[in-house]
C-alpha cells in the first residue's frame, strides 16, 4: 500500500475498469462472419428440421447493450445469456456477460463466460483483462499476472491493461521497478497526467536506484 494514496490494490484497478470496460466491445469487431459456420455438403442428409430465424445476431447484440447503457440491467443479461445460446461460437455477447456476472459478485460464471470468451478470440484483451481482475480478486496472482499478458499481447496498446499489470506488480507482487513501464504505458496511451499514477511513480523512483529503472514499455 503506498502512503501516497488511500485507495486499496483493488480499489486502484477497479475505479478504472467498471466504468470504462462494459461497452468497448462492438458486434462487428467481436463477431465471427457468416461463413465461418459449417455448411452442409451436397447431398448430405437431413437430420433435424430446420431452426427458425433467430435473427440477425449483431442486430441483437446491439439492442442488449442498449438495454445495458439504459440499466435495464437483468433485461440485458437475458438478451446476451440467449445471444450465447443462439450463437455460441460469437465471443462479444460471452465477454459482456462475463462482465455483468463479474459486477453482480457471480465470480464462477464470470470466469466460465470470459474464458469461453478468450477461447473463441484470442485477441479478446478485454476478456483477459477482465479475468486478471477476477483471479486477483481470488488471490491467485500468478494467474492474474498471466491473464494481463495475454491482454497486452493481444493488444499492446490497452491502457486499462497495462495499469492493471502495473497494480499487480507494485501493490500485490512487490515488484514495483517492474510496474514502472507499465505505469508509463499506462499514461501514455490513456493521454492523461493522472495524478495518482504520477505519485505512485515517483515514490517508486524515489527508493530506485536510476540505474536500476527499467526502459519504457514500447508501444
Amino acid at each position: 500500500m503506498k502512503a501516497s494514496s488511500n485507495q486499496s490494490p483493488m480499489q486502484r484497478s477497479l475505479s478504472l475498469l467498471t466504468a470504462a470496460l462494459a461497452f468497448t466491445l462492438s458486434a462487428c469487431s467481436m463477431l465471427k462472419p457468416d461463413d465461418a459456420r459449417p455448411q452442409p455438403q451436397p447431398g448430405a442428409p437431413i437430420l433435424a428440421p430446420a431452426l427458425p430465424d433467430k435473427g440477425d445476431p449483431e442486430a441483437r447484440f446491439s439492442a442488449a447493450m442498449a438495454l445495458w447503457q439504459r440499466n435495464d440491467i437483468a433485461e440485458a443479461e437475458a438478451a446476451l445469456k440467449a445471444l450465447t445460446d443462439d450463437f455460441p461460437e460469437f465471443s462479444g455477447p460471452w465477454t459482456n456477460l462475463g462482465i455483468l456476472y463479474a459486477k453482480s459478485n457471480r465470480r464462477a460464471l464470470a470466469v466460465a463466460a470470459l474464458s469461453r470468451a478468450a477461447t473463441l478470440n484470442a485477441k479478446n484483451d478485454v476478456a483477459f483483462n477482465w479475468l486478471g481482475i477476477l483471479n486477483r480478486e481470488a488471490g491467485d496472482l500468478e494467474r492474474a499476472r498471466l491473464a494481463y499478458q495475454k491482454a497486452l499481447d493481444a493488444n499492446p496498446d490497452s491502457a486499462l491493461a497495462h495499469y492493471n499489470l502495473a497494480i499487480l506488480l507494485d501493490a500485490h507482487l512487490k515488484q514495483p521497478q517492474a510496474a514502472l513501464p507499465h505505469y508509463a504505458a499506462y499514461q501514455q496511451l490513456s493521454g492523461t497526467d493522472d495524478l495518482k499514477v504520477l505519485a505512485w511513480v515517483a515514490e517508486i523512483k524515489a527508493t530506485t536506484p536510476p540505474e536500476q529503472t527499467p526502459e519504457p514499455v514500447q508501444t
